[in-house]
């Protein structure tokens, strides 16, 4: 069965000037019951990640200052979020909930995380909403364990996994791929194993291109036992801050084409969902849907 972390919505307190869409926590869920692609018995709520867990990844003293609320003020409007202790607690969730997954997708091939994907979250810092590391923390305690020893972190949002970058420079056993707009944000891009940089508008036919080729190379040379999937739908043309020209069925194929490629293979997959802007919340929602018809469809 499919395990997906689920998260009651919080509504974030953002600075002025900032966007983020907090309603798509609440749709996605929702339509997917709807439909029937998921039921109740699919999603677990996961409980706040243990402490030790976190400092495998992030600096003691920058957690302190996170769970203290005693981050500046110009590093919280760097993040894109007024802290508060509710705030700090859901982001502490979301990180157990794909540490969970990693555990769920041992077992059962494959597990989602409803939010998840907070890739802009460095060691001792956090970006671009994104306040803790979640796949980097689930990578780490799966190496840490000995259940994975070459873990392939597949980041195709439209804004370069730069925190994961950082956290994994030194580390082997893991590879970092993220591939993403070259003009968007972060301007200051750290070095992932392999970035592959896109021009705005980039269409369909040359993503697809891109990606197969540069997935099979990395599969072939790398040989993962383990796959985490940053599946963010801001490549979309409509996306308000992708500025890439994919449709909805590119961005399906995307999909289709990572998951079948994890599939054959035969290795663990958790997929986190990453960002989606679009002024039209319906098609965040058919896009993020997708990857979980996917899912349900080629693993169960």
């Amino acid at each position: 069965m499919l395990k997906v972390a689920f998260h009651p919505v919080f509504i974030h307190p953002i600075p002025s000037g900032h966007r983020f869409p907090m309603e798509k926590y609440d749709l996605l869920p929702r339509q997917l019951l709807y439909e029937g692609t998921l039921n109740e018995t699919n999603f677990f709520t996961p409980n706040i990640a243990l402490k030790g867990l976190l400092e495998t990844v992030h600096d003691t003293e920058y957690l302190r200052a996170l769970f203290d609320l005693d981050i500046s003020p110009r590093a919280q409007r760097k993040t894109g979020f007024i802290h508060c202790k509710e705030l700090i607690e859901r982001e502490s969730r979301i990180v157990e909930g794909t540490r969970m997954c990693a555990e769920y997708a041992l077992s059962c091939g494959a597990a989602m995380n409803i939010a998840g994907g907070t890739h802009h979250a460095f060691t001792n810092r956090g970006e671009g909403f994104c306040l803790m590391n979640d796949q980097a923390v689930a990578a780490k305690w799966l190496l840490d364990e000995g259940k994975a020893s070459r873990i392939l972190i597949i980041d195709l949002d439209v804004h370069q996994g730069n925190g994961t970058a950082e956290i994994f420079k030194d580390e082997q056993r893991v590879f970092t791929f993220s591939m993403h707009g070259r003009n968007n944000y972060p301007l200051k891009k750290e070095s992932s194993d392999l970035d592959i940089e896109l021009n705005d508008g980039t269409n369909d036919d040359t993503y697809m291109d891109l990606l197969e080729r540069n997935l099979d190379y990395i599969l072939l040379t790398f040989v993962p036992d383990f796959v985490f999937f940053q599946s963010g739908v801001d490549v979309l043309s409509t996306d308000k801050l992708g500025r890439l020209g994919m449709s909805i069925a590119g961005c399906k194929l995307r999909d289709q084409l990572v998951i079948n490629k994890v599939k054959e293979i035969g290795i663990p997959l958790v997929c986190t969902m990453g960002g989606g802007y679009s002024s039209d919340v319906k098609l965040i929602i058919e896009a993020h849907s997708n990857t979980y018809r996917i899912i349900q469809e080629v693993f169960f």
